[in-house]
């Protein structure tokens, strides 16, 4: 069966440090139709964060997916929808493959677990004088000859 994903393109940030991101929102499993039907109910109620005052919301369809444009107070924000169809993801496990014999395949050997590395003692706790509110009086670090 085929999978499909759910992706959401949008531009974050402001002013220099604005950039394009792309989101996975969700793996569809089945015809594309029904991944772009499930596609089309996640654009129609998608909110981006801005503009904050939004004017006008157009959504438009394309051969894979939606352009939702959001005219705000200054600026125009686009948004781009699209289904694509999952070809490889490293966190996908495996499907068992058959030898010879018709049995799954051997699974591979555990990783040995790391040995354990050597615990490094807790710095001595001070007990300091406080006022009324639980704030220590004297800071910690005064009076430090550790700290350069």
């Amino acid at each position: 069966m085929t999978t499909w994903g759910l992706v959401l393109e949008t531009t974050v940030g402001l002013g220099e440090r604005k950039h394009t991101e792309a989101y996975v929102m969700a793996h569809v499993e089945g015809p594309r139709e029904t991944a772009l039907a499930e596609l089309e109910k996640r654009a129609r109620a998608y909110s981006p964060e801005h503009p904050r005052s939004p004017k006008r919301r157009r959504l438009f369809r394309s051969d894979n997916g939606f352009l939702l444009v959001i005219d705000g107070a200054w600026q125009s924000h686009a948004t781009r929808f699209s289904v694509a169809e999952l070809m490889d993801d490293t966190d996908r496990p495996a499907p068992a493959e058959a030898v010879g014999d018709g049995s799954a395949a051997p699974k591979p050997e555990p990783e040995p677990e790391p040995e354990p590395q050597p615990v490094t003692p807790a710095l001595p706790t001070v007990t300091a004088e406080r006022d009324e509110d639980g704030v220590p009086v004297k800071p910690a670090w005064l009076g430090r000859t550790d700290l350069a």
